[in-house]
């Protein structure tokens, strides 16, 4: 009897500390998070639809930031979306990553 074996793609571990401020309904926040998932990388996710204080937070660890996503890795701001793209297409997300 032949044995049926299925293998399931291991997901990568980031070695970063990868943190997302988003808005419900935002098409760049789902982008931006389409591709760490795609990358397999686990990351902090905090939504300011509403605004309150991790808005805040996101304006003092981004000073001039206004718009969503915005997404840090190592506590260093990246920028949103089309940045993390950029840097991607670039090779130099990866590496960023720890992947």
């Amino acid at each position: 009897m032949l044995a049926r074996l299925r293998f399931k793609r291991s997901a990568r571990v980031s070695a970063a500390k990868v943190e997302i401020y988003t808005k419900w309904g935002c098409p760049y926040c789902v982008r931006a998070k389409a591709l760490l998932d795609g990358k397999g990388v686990s990351y902090t996710e905090y939504d300011i639809t509403m605004g309150g204080p991790k808005r805040a937070e996101m304006q003092e660890r981004a000073p001039g930031a206004m718009t969503v996503p915005q997404i840090f890795i190592n506590d260093q701001a990246m920028g949103g979306s089309d940045d993390i793209h950029a840097l991607d297409r670039a090779g130099k997300l990866a590496p960023l990553l720890g992947l």
